[in-house]
């Protein structure tokens, strides 16, 4: 089994509010953030998982939560600078950090891109106040358009605009209406994807009316053509970008590449060709656990078993549009191409899978649910649907 390239996710699970519809490990603070503490903690998080490099470089960092944009510069320009002391980076390294309007300033920005950020992705959402409000976001249709706007003068030429459509009352005209408005921008790559209902949120458990099947339906596939049109090609199930502006890091993820995770309940995964295979790693939930010096970040490392790898890889490589090549699995996995030979057997009788490549057809990706449902292990045979989704 080859090593794939290695990338590194980083949470800091701090936000101004905890939205609605949110079930990612995000904490609304009061209060001074501990910038200074939970960085150390971070750098010293890594160095506990510094033996998973394996001689490596990092491709991609993904500072993501939460809310990083609240942390100052100078605390991401530590972090980045502890990091690149530990493992190297290769030369044309992608460093991303999740932002939202809320607490955007553009010299803010600037030190951020200053400190060795250079991609941004900002969480928009909607520019239409009114379902900002059904949102519970803590920006407004003015803010989300000053960012947007701003992202350029602030030295990023390379950024991701988060957008959502399927909202509380949405129309057609409404969802492209924010399409139009994101597009204005020029956005190099765009994270289009539905309002969902996940559980433990306040959703969830207070669910609002969501616009019909076949409207969303109607919304996803306008809003698909509008954006073919304005240059950015769907290349996985919501990342819409322009020609070599796809994400490098949600590309590793995709492609089964190996990534480090460090921070409040940071998920890693990594190739150990000497231990037998595929681990995952999780490392502590709560901020404040996290935080105690006196206690160790890491979690847990469970190897996953290797009847689990062929829908360990087949939910991510599927995911893209193009797929990816057959060879891939082996190299990805250690097992050979011929136990995932079956399933595709018969996905291929039924016109869902391609015939010379890990990759769906058409039909196929529109039901990537009932697609991957074939490759769980028969003692896990659904009972409803297989959770695809990524963060974008």
């Amino acid at each position: 089994m080859n090593l794939p390239p290695l990338a590194l996710y980083v949470h800091i699970p701090w936000c101004l509010k905890k939205c609605p519809y949110c079930d990612f490990n995000s904490h609304a603070f009061a209060g001074e953030l501990p910038h200074r503490n939970y960085t150390q903690r971070l750098l010293a998080d890594l160095d506990a998982d510094l033996g998973y490099v394996q001689g490596r470089h990092l491709e991609a960092i993904f500072i993501g939560g939460g809310t990083p944009s609240l942390f100052s510069p100078d605390s991401i320009g530590t972090l980045l600078e502890g990091i690149g002391a530990r493992i190297p980076f290769a030369e044309d390294i992608e460093i991303t950090l999740e932002a939202n309007p809320g607490t955007f300033e553009v010299e803010k920005f600037r030190g951020f891109h200053h400190a060795g950020i250079n991609r941004l992705s900002i969480g928009i959402q909607s520019f239409d106040p009114a379902f900002l409000l059904s949102l519970g976001r803590v920006h407004d249709g003015t803010e989300a358009r000053q960012a947007a706007g701003q992202v350029r003068d602030a030295g990023f030429d390379n950024f991701n605009l988060d957008l959502m459509f399927g909202l509380p009352g949405q129309d057609t005209e409404q969802a492209l209406a924010d399409l139009e408005t994101a597009l204005s921008f020029k956005p190099p790559h765009l994270s289009w994807y539905q309002l969902t209902i996940e559980p433990n949120t306040v959703f969830y458990s207070r669910p609002p009316a969501l616009p019909e099947d076949d409207l969303i339906a109607q919304m996803q596939e306008e809003g698909i053509a509008l954006l073919g049109s304005n240059g950015l090609e769907r290349y996985e199930v919501s990342a819409y970008a322009a020609r070599d502006r796809q994400s490098r890091h949600n590309l590793n993820y995709w492609q089964f590449g190996d990534y480090l995770g460090i921070g409040a309940g940071a998920h890693g995964k990594i190739t150990q060709p000497g231990a037998g295979g595929v681990i995952r790693t999780r490392k502590v939930r709560q901020p404040a656990a996290y935080l105690d010096p006196d206690k160790p970040p890491g979690a847990e490392s469970v190897a996953v078993p290797p009847a689990e790898l062929p829908l360990e890889f087949m939910m991510n490589a599927l995911r893209l549009t193009e797929g990816v090549d057959a060879a891939l699995f082996e190299s990805r996995t250690g097992l050979s191409p011929d136990v995932l030979e079956p399933v595709l057997a018969k996905l291929r009788a039924r016109g869902l899978v391609q015939q010379d490549r890990l990759s769906t057809t058409g039909t196929g990706f529109s039901f990537l649910n009932d697609v991957l449902a074939e490759f769980m292990p028969e003692a896990d045979q659904p009972h409803g649907a297989i959770p695809v989704i990524f963060r974008p």
